[in-house]
Formats: structure tokens, C-alpha cells, sequence
């Protein structure tokens, strides 16, 4: 099996594979209690969180570990909102091409009575900083912006925004799930108020993520309880913290290896397989992480060309994993101008450190094969 949708899941890195295995075969003990085993769960819980802050560059006590980064996003979205001091500010601003965890958030605040502004991206993936700033206005509660998107892998502004918005004593979020690892990464170049992240793109296990919530900025838990500060309630997961943190901690370590290895592999896929097959063009041309290739093959049916790839062994994608149940087309790439039909031809290509030049080579024949059988 060939596996290029490292952005829905990075493989788990075996190191962390050996640790959960040990791990879970010896934990014992809930952190929140007093006796020894519940001691020894806190001082490994406090631990990987000492570890996360250090690579964030933060405090500990502004490490909140959640279930998942959507968990992390919407608690950021959700709960900011809901615990602001001025209640008359009511808008929220964020982007047309947010991951579905958080346009589901901002969605549910439209329920309430919040103003919801998404601002568009221009035609190649990027939403312009300016239309962003100038969607801040002194009603602005919350803005939200993510800093790598998922299906194109375009950076986006989020460190312009960070900044403006803490000029303009607005909070920030920006969903950071796709950043680690992949470009240099941490609360210098992004400013946030809120950061959420996911252990299970980095090489770790899905199941656990990180909520960073600045000292000072109010967040309302969405489940009650007295873990985490009050910011999420339930008996943390002591063993996947753990992994969480050796995860974030080989990904920014090895990001600038990787991502020149992983530049390579891309550009070479994209000129083998645009020269190979005819309009065939590239899905967010802006400045993007290495990591990610967003193919359109005009005329095809992006479904049938990837269930023609998985019985060849090549994993891909048709956009966001958490939306790849869905029969409607991408709601990024039509928020770029993408028709429909454009957008349901296109698949999203996503690799990783244990990609190889010879899995480009098997790629770029499977396609040359399939897209031809696929077109309509």
C-alpha cells in the first residue's frame, strides 16, 4: 500500500507505538487523585504538558490536552465566544475554507446570535490579510483563522492577524493542525491567543489533541469539570498526552529535513504528472507547505479516480478527511472559484517522511492509466 494522505493522518511513528504499548500495559492511577499511583499519573501528565510549552513556547498552565484537534478548535471557537466580557460584541471573523470543525463552530454561534463574516480566498488558495483586517471592527469579539489549509496546504495570514488582533485587543484563533511539521511553527510566528493541534498529523495517535489558551484570555469548557483548569472536564488521558508531546516534538525537530526532502518528492509528482496529462492544473498556487498537492483532471470524476487509486493500494483524497463522507463537492475549492464539476475532478495528494521517489513513479503511472478510463 502506498500511502499519500498524510494530511488526514500522518503514520504512527514507531517510537510512539512502543510507548502506548508499554505504557498502557502499566498505567494505573487517575491524575485528579491523592494517592501514589494517582501522583505518579499527574507527574507524567505534567510532564508532557512541561514539554508541549516548551516547544510551543509558552507556560505550562496554558496547555489544555483535548481528545482531538477539532475537540481543541471548537473549544477555542465556542468557548471564547460564550465567556467574552462585552457581550454587545457579537461579531466573529474568520474564513470561507476553515477545516468543518471550526465553520461547525462558527455556524453554532450564528445560532446564538453572533455575526459571522467568512471572508473568501482569491482564486490560488490565499484569503487576502487585507479583507481580513478590514472585516475587524470595534464589535469583533473573536476571529478565527487557520494557518495551513488542509486540502491545498496554502499558508494562510494567520500571523498578520495574530498581531493586528492583539493590537485591537481581539482574540485570536488559528487552527494550527496542519503547521506543525511542516513549516517552522511555533507561538513566535503566530502570535495566537488560541492554537489548536493534532497529535494524529504529526505521527502520533489520533485520539488526542492541544488546546494552547494564552494566560489571561477567558475560555468557557464545553464539558464541565475541574480538569484541565476548568477548560475541560474528564480524567485526562495520561498515556496519549505522553504521545502527544513526542510527537509535536519529532515534528519540529525534523521539520526542515523533511520538508526539504518533501519539496523535492512534490515538485517532481506535479511536473511528471502535469507534463504527462493534459489540463491537468494545480489547486492553490500560493505559497504552500511541501507537503500537500491539490490536483483538478478536468472531465473526471474525482470519486471514481480515487476508488481506482485504492484498488491499485494508493491512498489519496477528495478533500478533508472529516467531509470525505460527503457527496458535495470541496467547500474550499469552490469558495476559490472552483465550479462544481472542477471541484468534484479534483484529489488532494499528501505525503510524508517515509515517502520515496519510487512511489512518485508508481503514482504518476496510476494516473496516467486511470484518468483517461475516469473521463466522461
Amino acid at each position: 500500500m502506498l500511502y499519500w494522505d498524510h494530511n488526514a493522518g500522518a503514520p504512527l511513528l514507531p517510537e510512539i507505538a512502543r510507548h502506548l504499548s508499554t505504557a498502557f500495559a502499566q498505567a494505573a492511577g487517575n491524575p485528579s487523585s491523592v494517592h501514589q499511583a494517582g501522583r505518579n499519573a499527574r507527574r507524567h501528565l505534567d510532564q508532557a504538558r512541561e514539554r508541549v510549552a516548551k516547544v510551543l513556547g509558552c507556560t505550562p498552565r496554558e496547555i489544555v490536552f483535548t481528545g482531538s484537534g477539532s475537540e481543541a478548535a471548537a473549544i477555542a471557537v465556542l468557548g471564547a465566544y460564550r465567556a467574552r466580557k462585552d457581550k454587545s460584541k457579537r461579531r466573529v471573523v474568520t474564513t470561507a475554507i476553515e477545516h468543518p470543525c471550526v465553520l461547525g463552530a462558527v455556524t453554532a454561534l450564528e445560532e446564538e446570535g453572533a455575526e459571522v463574516i467568512r471572508v473568501a480566498p482569491n482564486s490560488d488558495g490565499a484569503v487576502p490579510a487585507q479583507a481580513l483586517i478590514d472585516a475587524l471592527n470595534d464589535q469583533t469579539a473573536l476571529c478565527s483563522v487557520q494557518w495551513v489549509n488542509n486540502e491545498t496546504g496554502v499558508i494562510q495570514p494567520a500571523g498578520e492577524l495574530a498581531r493586528v488582533c492583539a493590537q485591537r485587543k481581539i482574540v485570536f484563533h488559528s487552527d494550527a493542525v496542519q503547521a506543525f511539521g511542516r513549516l517552522p511553527a511555533s507561538l513566535r510566528e503566530v502570535p495566537a491567543d488560541l492554537l489548536s493541534l493534532s497529535a494524529h498529523k504529526l505521527g502520533g495517535p489520533a485520539g488526542v489533541g492541544v488546546l494552547f489558551g494564552r494566560r489571561g484570555v477567558n475560555v468557557a469548557g464545553l464539558t464541565p469539570g475541574h480538569q484541565e483548569n476548568g477548560r475541560r472536564g474528564g480524567t485526562q488521558a495520561v498515556a496519549m498526552s505522553e504521545a502527544m508531546a513526542m510527537a509535536l516534538e519529532h515534528a519540529v525537530a525534523s521539520q526542515e529535513v523533511t520538508s526539504v526532502k518533501v519539496a523535492s518528492l512534490r515538485d517532481q509528482f506535479e511536473r511528471a504528472v502535469l507534463t504527462a496529462i493534459p489540463g491537468t492544473t494545480v489547486n492553490g498556487t500560493a505559497e504552500r507547505v511541501a507537503s500537500t498537492c491539490n490536483l483538478q483532471f478536468p472531465g473526471v470524476d474525482g470519486e471514481a479516480l480515487l476508488i481506482g487509486l485504492d484498488l491499485e493500494g494508493i491512498c489519496v483524497s477528495t478533500g478533508a478527511a472529516c467531509a470525505s463522507g460527503s457527496l458535495s463537492p470541496s467547500h474550499v475549492l469552490m469558495a476559490m472559484g472552483r465550479s462544481a464539476e472542477q471541484a468534484s475532478g479534483s484529489l488532494r495528494f499528501s505525503i510524508g517522511a517515509s515517502t520515496t521517489e519510487e512511489e512518485v513513479a508508481t503514482v504518476v503511472q496510476a494516473l496516467i492509466r486511470l484518468v483517461p478510463r475516469n473521463r466522461g
